[in-house]
């Protein structure tokens, strides 16, 4: 039987493939993340700014991604940017998130720590 031309796929239980070290999907694994958790902080940083709304309730954050995933690399630089902005932030994978539109400031402050900055 030949599948129609104008359907499409509703749901499908494929995960994506399973990760060998830890058992989970691969978009979920947890073994992967704690390896490099502690990567070397480059020379020479590129840190992307961009905007984002979507799944916050219409709440703006301004998110600071392509940083090296080190722990206490992006607690300090999270703690910095809510400092210097004045409002709350959070770590999430290997980006910073700092509630509302203050990419200019962010800007500001990562150029003076000598990141190149992006967006």
């Amino acid at each position: 039987m030949r599948a129609k031309s104008n359907t499409r796929l509703v749901y499908s239980s494929d995960s994506g493939g399973v990760c060998a070290g830890c058992g989970w999907p691969q978009r979920r694994c947890v073994c992967s993340r704690g390896r490099v958790a502690n990567e070397a902080i480059p020379t020479r940083v590129v840190a992307k700014l961009r905007m984002e709304k979507k799944g916050r309730g219409g709440k703006t954050v301004t998110v600071v991604s392509g940083l090296p995933r080190n722990a206490a690399f992006l607690k300090a630089l999270c703690a910095e940017l809510k400092k210097s902005c004045g409002t709350g932030g959070a770590v999430v994978d290997d980006s910073v998130e700092v509630q509302g539109e203050l990419r200019d400031r962010v800007r500001d402050v990562l150029q003076k720590r000598g990141y190149l900055v992006k967006g």
